[in-house]
């Protein structure tokens, strides 16, 4: 049962004479506890609620399109409170945040409902066989699994949770039912790495073509570690042996299923100091929103629109791009090319260094606000200033650190724009053309 806020006016709800703070109670004869069961019942053409008004229950029937909305909004996205982490792993990056920060950055997400929504990574740790059932009877699918090891006894470990092994079990009984899943490995010096790796990477091919894709990141290592499980970054050469294995397990794969399913994030490759695999080694780009085939991405739709452009009518221009200390070379690489092309175009690009959270925090998406100002004030940024969407939350309004993108602009007194992570749209934005 959950409690409608609003109904929109001249819906068929509004029509029906739903009214808000009544309660919804069912639809068809299906409980609704949530947003799932609410959108995977509300697909009939002729749906019969049960809601209640001051205590009195009463029915109302709609007919509608099997995707028609019905116009009634509740209190949450979810309907009701999103299901926190119960884990305490030993790499979790909230737990290495400096105090201070916004409350709901300390929040640790492990719902399976935002995972098939928002594409967010669920443990499994959080969900009891009812959860599971539910989300093989409406096939919620795909789901994105942080599974770091199948070692069981290593799994519990690393999560600090001691039904943690126990919950891989789920896998099989998403596969048996025909689930997609993605999944990753955040990858931790000396736990999960080695041979641990190569069983994981073994265990999760056999469940192909259910396990769709597996990304293989390093644990992300900020400065603010005092108490936590003694962790190192991986150094170059045992990046590239990394990449090396995943790689070769990758190949195989490929041969065997015809899917490289494994594939090292980006940050990696960097790290590494290798070349990222072209596009085509990323299929369909499963696991590009978790860091894994962003830059051959953007450089193959770069490499075909700077093709498509003849001329710039607002040159000459001068411009800035802020970025991480990973992604500069290519940033650099890309505005050269630029800049060769049009005559006119200066562009400053500026590594930003994180000191928020320490050296070992290279990517952009983790610049705060504080540390870009740090570095610019002083710098030449021409007459607009470039950042990429992942340095800011959602909305596009405030840094990590809460410095708002307004405070920004007047701190620097420059125009700042917020640019897609895509080739093309990098080149519409650099030369000024309409969007």
């Amino acid at each position: 049962m959950v409690k409608i806020c609003d109904v929109n006016k001249n819906s068929l709800s509004d029509k029906c004479g739903i009214q808000p703070n009544d309660l919804l109670i069912s639809v068809n004869g299906n409980e609704i506890n949530d947003v799932l069961d609410y959108r995977f019942y509300l697909t009939e053409k002729r749906i019969e609620l049960l809601l209640s008004r001051d205590g009195k229950q009463y029915t109302v029937t709609i007919k509608k399109g099997e995707y028609d909305d019905i116009g009634l909004e509740f209190e949450t996205y979810l309907m009701d409170a999103k299901k926190s982490c119960k884990n305490k792993c030993v790499f979790c990056f909230i737990d290495q945040l400096p105090t201070g920060m916004r409350d709901t950055l300390y929040f640790k997400d492990d719902d399976a409902r935002l995972s098939f929504l928002m594409g967010n990574y669920i443990t499994l740790t959080g969900l009891k066989d009812s959860d599971v059932d539910r989300i093989i009877k409406m096939h919620m699918s795909p789901v994105n699994i942080s599974v770091h090891t199948t070692n069981p006894e290593l799994r519990c470990k690393m999560m600090n949770n001691r039904f943690a092994g126990q919950s891989l079990g789920y896998l099989k009984r998403f596969a048996d039912n025909n689930i997609t899943m993605n999944c990753q490995i955040v990858l931790c010096k000396g736990l999960n790495d080695g041979d641990e790796l190569i069983n994981t990477m073994h265990d999760l091919a056999c469940l192909y073509p259910q396990v769709n894709s597996v990304s293989i990141v390093p644990a992300g290592l900020t400065k603010h570690r005092e108490g936590l499980y003694p962790l190192e970054p991986f150094t170059p050469e045992e990046s590239r042996k990394i990449i090396k294995k995943v790689e070769n397990f990758a190949l195989l794969c490929k041969k065997e299923y015809g899917s490289h399913i494994f594939y090292c994030g980006d940050e990696m490759y960097l790290k590494a100091g290798l070349d990222i695999p072209t596009a085509e080694y990323y299929e369909d780009f499963s696991q590009i929103e978790n860091g894994v085939g962003m830059i051959a991405s953007m450089l193959d739709e770069f490499d075909w629109y700077i093709d498509e452009v003849e001329n710039a009518n607002n040159l000459p221009r001068t411009v800035s791009i802020a970025t991480g200390v990973a992604a500069y070379p290519f940033i650099c690489s890309l505005a050269e090319r630029l800049e060769n092309k049009f005559q006119g175009l200066k562009i400053h690009v500026h590594c930003i260094e994180n000191e928020f959270f320490g050296s070992n925090i290279t990517v952009s998406g983790l610049v705060t606000g504080g540390d870009l100002l740090k570095e610019l004030k002083k710098k030449e940024l021409g007459e607009e200033l470039f950042l990429p969407r992942n340095m800011l939350e959602s909305r596009c309004i405030m840094f990590l650190d809460s410095i708002t993108l307004e405070d920004a602009q007047k701190e620097l007194n420059t125009k700042i724009t917020i640019v897609p992570t895509d080739g093309e749209s990098f080149i519409k934005y650099i030369l000024g053309i309409e969007q």
